[in-house]
């Protein structure tokens, strides 16, 4: 895996304004991957072993723009799409996290809702606010586990507020930078920005499927959705739908919408449309899913500009235990900006969208992205992102020596067993990293260490403790 980092780093060379600060990177990015306690730049110079240098090079290389974050994420952009080529279309998805802080004087932050609030109260954090895009990587094209591997961090800051005192031009002005600053638009934007890049990246034929939630699900998004783009997304289940319209006049304005269609709770309810099975990978294993489909319908937040399809899916039962009774999650209701899309294709892209959650609490609790102590603008910019960038690479250097045949990685503990068919978890691949680093710094063959603690698994005796509890220490 190291092997694969270092090839895939080794390559970003172009995002840094010197070698040197290439360097600096790289030292700073094995200290993000190696550090066992709060990742800040000091703690990732610790992890490399520069707790007794000097340590301003490594905030200068984010405070004084030496290095480009978006070039990170084009080298990984590449590579999940020279590992997807056989795949009929590019599957991504996006949403937006927020990153607590606690120093007032931090560029961006604001108060914010807490998603994480219950929902009988609405509960305010402090902090930055950051959109992300992750493009989906598996081994096959549909019915599969997939990884979400992070190609875009970008800073959404809100405008700031002016005073009451303050001038009616001040007010204008911050009213013209609530539109521009708002999520929906700025979601907008970075779509049409990542199907520029995966032009620019010779994919001009291929299709993007984005998945997104009810925030951006809206007309801001729809209406200024770039070509050879899908969007599928989660609308209410309330939301006024109309049929095409069935037959034109010789006078008047040309009809767009037609009659109006049931909502979708009231299809969901409704015997008039039938159900149909459909299987699909959730959950850790193929699932399957109760749905209704409505090819053709339209919708006033979209405008005459798409032909919208409509998914209604069942509620999914589950039991908490063997002995614990049904219990059911709550249903979906999708639309989707191609109304010819199959509804297998259409289900499976939207279920991988649970990846990109799985990608903002693995880069929050494991990587730490937004614990760095930083104040400069461009470093409060700077450093999530090339967290985020970090954790991308290694996913995808794990993908690529996970299809080599003399893949080695530390075995589970006896209590921890991984299922057949299952991939690994970030905190394993973190911590085979660790383990292959530290094995090479004190001289010591990973594969016979791997070897040995593989055969004596089921065994009383322990060979070299101190070794295996230092190379199985986790945060």
């Amino acid at each position: 895996m190291i092997q694969e980092f270092d090839l895939l780093f080794g390559r970003c060379t172009e995002a840094f304004s010197h070698p040197n600060i290439w360097q600096k990177a790289r030292e700073l990015a094995y200290g993000a991957l190696t550090c066992m306690g709060r990742h800040t730049i000091t703690g990732m110079l610790t992890a490399s072993g520069q707790q007794f240098m000097d340590w301003s090079s490594a905030y200068r290389v984010f405070s004084q723009q030496r290095v480009d974050v978006s070039k990170l994420f084009d080298i990984a952009i590449e590579n999940v799409l020279n590992e997807t080529a056989s795949h009929q279309s590019i599957v991504a998805h996006m949403d937006d996290t927020i990153l607590k802080k606690t120093g007032r004087h931090i560029p961006g932050t604001a108060w914010r809702r807490d998603p994480l609030g219950p929902p009988f109260s609405t509960n305010f954090i402090w902090g930055q606010r950051f959109l992300q895009i992750s493009m989906a990587i598996s081994e096959q094209d549909g019915n599969t586990q997939s990884r979400a591997i992070p190609i875009d961090f970008h800073h959404c800051p809100t405008a700031k507020k002016p005073k009451k005192s303050d001038d009616k031009q001040q007010w204008k002005q911050y009213k013209k930078q609530q539109q521009l600053t708002k999520l929906s638009r700025q979601g907008s934007l970075r779509i049409k920005k990542f199907r520029d890049k995966l032009d620019q990246q010779g994919v001009y034929k291929k299709q993007l499927t984005m998945s997104v939630d009810g925030s951006y699900t809206n007309s801001e998004v729809l209406k200024n959705l770039p070509d050879r783009v899908t969007l599928i997304g989660r609308i209410r289940k309330d939301t006024k739908l109309y049929a095409l319209p069935d037959g034109q006049s010789a006078i008047g304005r040309k009809r767009v919408y037609g009659n109006r269609l049931p909502t979708p709770e009231q299809i969901r309810q409704s015997d008039q449309y039938p159900w149909q099975e459909v299987e699909a990978w959730a959950a850790g294993k193929t699932q399957p899913f109760k749905v209704k489909v409505i090819k053709v319908v339209r919708w006033r937040s979209a405008g005459k500009k798409h032909d919208l399809q409509l998914v209604v899916i069942k509620p999914l039962g589950y039991r908490l235990s063997k002995k614990s009774k049904i219990l059911y999650r709550q249903p979906a209701y999708l639309i989707c900006t191609d109304p010819e899309l199959g509804i297998k294709r259409l289900l499976q892209s939207y279920l991988w969208r649970w990846e990109i959650e799985v990608n903002f609490r693995e880069e929050k609790t494991l990587m730490g992205c937004g614990q760095a102590q930083v104040r400069n603008p461009e470093s409060a910019v700077n450093v999530p992102a090339f967290i985020a960038a970090i954790y991308g690479l290694l996913h995808i250097a794990s993908y690529k020596s996970g299809k080599t045949t003399n893949y080695k990685a530390l075995p589970r503990p006896k209590w921890y067993q991984k299922p057949k068919n299952k991939r690994d978890s970030t905190g394993d691949l973190i911590n085979n990293f660790r383990a292959q680093l530290w094995a090479k710094a004190i001289g010591l063959n990973f594969s016979s260490f791997v070897n040995m603690e593989n055969n004596i698994r089921s065994c009383r005796n322990r060979a070299k403790p101190n070794t295996s509890a230092m190379f199985y220490m986790r945060n």
